[in-house]
């Protein structure tokens, strides 16, 4: 038996759950947070947030019923976990120049 996890042709909600939390959760290693610091390397956690945003996007269904309104809480995970992957990406240059560097 083969999981849809690993096949990404195949629709998979937890493979793009997975991308999401995993991507914030090196997003938040390589801040140092909560001493945020800039990072140019928190772009590819952002494109990881962004590649498993359109995955979980993809398991949406035509008529609504339980398992589409389940799809709907993780997409608004998602742009949740990927706000704060940007927040952590761009204020740290908001302070940095703010204080004249």
């Amino acid at each position: 038996m083969q999981h849809a996890l690993f096949h990404p042709r195949q629709r998979s909600l937890a493979r793009g759950n997975t991308l999401v939390l995993g991507s914030l959760a090196v997003a938040m290693w390589l801040s140092h947070f909560p001493h945020l610091r800039p990072n140019a390397l928190l772009l590819l956690p952002t494109l990881g947030c962004a590649w498993g945003t359109f995955d979980t996007a993809r398991c949406m269904q035509r008529r609504w019923n339980f398992y589409h309104g389940g799809v709907l809480l993780c997409l608004y995970m998602d742009l949740m976990a990927g706000t704060m992957v940007l927040f952590f990406l761009i204020y740290p240059y908001f302070l940095w120049f703010s204080e004249g560097r």
